[in-house]
């Protein structure tokens, strides 16, 4: 009798587009910050799966510079939700050992908040396996920071223009020292990428799939990640 086929590796990095609370919440006739909550749970559930698979690196969209143009009663919610799961992670950081990084600028939330994160990477830096927050995160801001950046350390004498590269200029990223995705993740049906790490994900692999985040299941990471493994990833050879 055949021996069941070995799995091959995951992708050291995987990063996810978690969209589609808000739907969710409405087919059922729910407020959109359930579909929020629910989308927490499956969140937790991913992220412990991903750990299970040995996936060294997730990095998450959980709120882009855009989402501020919610109602402000869907903020708050949103808002509640991650101090409650950062909260719980600094309670929990030694059984679960994660590290936590956080892409985006902190300075709009609020200071219980932001001191929720700092703790949260400051406390988990010996940790191995890395989960990275997009918070208040916008690609295309990403690289404007990045580039003003440079530019004043061309200004005090650091740098000049001569000396730019890809991989110095990826320094200048919220993601400097983290290898780019080579899966990203998209649920609810949605085509399109909406300014999620734009720089990081020249060379990304991207999974569509038409189920939304509340209802997102390890299964459905496996599948993402067979269509992964079935792709030629040619980095422009042939």
């Amino acid at each position: 009798m055949a021996l069941p086929m070995e799995k091959p590796a995951p992708p050291q990095h995987i990063a996810i587009i978690m969209d589609g609370n808000g739907r969710w919440a409405k087919k059922r006739g729910l407020p959109r910050t359930a579909g929020h909550a629910a989308g927490a749970e499956s969140f937790r559930t991913i992220a412990n799966y991903c750990r299970t698979l040995g996936v060294k690196y997730l990095t998450v969209y959980a709120f882009s510079t855009e989402n501020w143009k919610r109602s402000q009663e869907e903020v708050a919610g949103i808002m509640k939700l991650l101090r409650s799961y950062l909260e719980e992670a600094l309670r929990d950081m030694e059984k679960n050992r994660v590290r936590f990084r956080f892409f985006g600028d902190l300075t709009r939330l609020s200071p219980e908040l932001q001191k929720l994160c700092s703790d949260a990477q400051n406390r988990s830096e010996e940790y191995d396996v890395q989960v990275n927050f997009c918070l208040n995160y916008g690609g295309r801001d990403e690289i404007v920071r990045a580039a003003r950046a440079f530019a004043q350390d061309c200004r005090d004498g650091r740098h000049s223009p001569e000396d730019l590269s890809e991989a110095l200029f990826s320094g200048y990223l919220y993601s400097a020292d983290v290898p780019d995705p080579e899966l990203i993740i998209r649920p609810s049906g949605e085509l399109r990428t909406s300014n999620f790490l734009l720089w990081q994900s020249a060379y990304s692999e991207f999974v569509f799939m038409n189920v939304l985040w509340p209802d997102f299941t390890p299964e459905d990471l496996d599948r993402a990640i067979e269509e992964y493994h079935r792709r030629n990833r040619r980095f422009g050879g042939t």
